[in-house]
């Protein structure tokens, strides 16, 4: 299985990538292409533009991956495509491109869920990561606390009620006038700053599991607007204190899920807000002071990518899960179908 060769293909918001992993970790080609562009006079995603985008890029891009590692699609042995959670149409369209290839190869489809993706990538990055670990699953779209059994088997500890954490920096920093992508701007701003505003920690030392972010963002809100006219400053010391205020309610929350994991052997965090630098050093604090190992994928993997797709491709390859033509594409695709829905979370948990 280690010279099994998988093709990825990811189209689930703004980013169309497609890579090419070898079943020992070897990335042997990959290409992505962002969107910010298009979509920041709009101060977010637009889902037509970025579905249309990816039906644009796809083809060529699959095409210039298989040349640049020397590799024919006959050469394959899987191809793995996002099949959700996401911005439906963008889903469709990578689906779709998935399928056809699949078709036209004579190969297996491995339709791929997303979040899956995130999971198992530190995977990708760490051949000494093993089964079962703790992730902190942490995106602009998702924010849960999973025991990761197994590939294919997840346990949800904790989900959000309310808003993702990435949701909630892009939105705080929006507020404030960082510009698009959210995220990064908003951490580049804190760089400068002080957490010298008093917000609130929601559900920091509460006996229920979860997160919630929707009063952190109106607390940033209310505290913008609380400013007449506010210098540079003003807007990085409250850019570093949403920062600090989101650190303490994911290591808080971490905790709770350590003492209920207890047989994690790492504590891992990936997606796109992992990517931040204050995190990864909070989470990393905390591991060592529950004597665990912190594992996090190296930033790009960390965001949307082909990679992650093909290797958890072939993370299933390994173990005969493929899926057949009729593979649907979905907008809400839960890691945990048995996880109890909690109060807020509809759909989302």
């Amino acid at each position: 299985m280690n010279n099994s060769l998988v093709l990825g293909i990811e189209s689930s918001c703004d980013e169309t990538a497609v890579a090419l992993v070898r079943g020992d970790r070897t990335i042997l080609a990959q290409r992505i292409a962002s969107q910010n562009e298009a979509h920041e006079r709009f101060g977010g995603v637009v889902p037509e533009l970025a579905a249309r985008a990816h039906a644009d890029r796809l083809a060529p891009m699959v095409e210039t991956v298989l040349v640049e590692a020397g590799i024919a699609l006959a050469d394959v042995d899987a191809i793995a495509g996002t099949a959700g959670p996401g911005l439906i149409g963008g889903v469709m369209v990578g689906l779709v491109t998935a399928k056809a290839l699949a078709f036209a190869a004579g190969k297996p489809l491995i339709a791929v869920n997303h979040l899956e993706g995130h999971a198992l990538s530190p995977r990708l990055a760490d051949a000494r990561l093993q089964f079962p670990y703790l992730l902190l699953l942490v995106s602009g779209g998702h924010c849960q606390l999973l025991g990761v059994e197994g590939v294919g088997r997840y346990r949800r500890l904790a989900t959000t009620i309310d808003d993702a954490v990435g949701e909630a920096f892009d939105k705080s920093a929006k507020v404030l006038d960082l510009g698009f992508p959210g995220g990064p701007a908003l951490e580049r701003a804190a760089k400068n700053g002080t957490p010298r505003f008093a917000l609130p920690r929601p559900l920091v030392g509460s006996d229920e599991p979860h997160f919630s972010f929707a009063g952190l963002k109106s607390a940033v809100l209310r505290a913008r607007a609380a400013i007449a006219e506010p210098t540079g400053q003003d807007i990085a010391d409250l850019a570093a204190s949403f920062q600090q205020a989101a650190c303490d309610c994911l290591t808080d929350r971490t905790a709770r899920a350590i003492a209920a994991f207890p047989e994690a052997t790492a504590l891992v965090v990936a997606g796109g807000v992992a990517a931040n630098q204050a995190i990864r050093t909070a989470l990393a604090s905390l591991a060592a002071t529950h004597g665990l190992p912190f594992v996090a994928p190296p930033m790009w993997l960390c965001t949307d990518n082909g990679a992650m797709i093909a290797w958890a491709g072939l993370e299933r390859l390994r173990t005969g899960d493929v899926d057949d033509l009729h593979a649907p594409a979905r907008p809400r695709w839960p890691l945990d179908p048995s996880a109890e829905t909690v109060r807020g979370a509809g759909v989302k948990a």
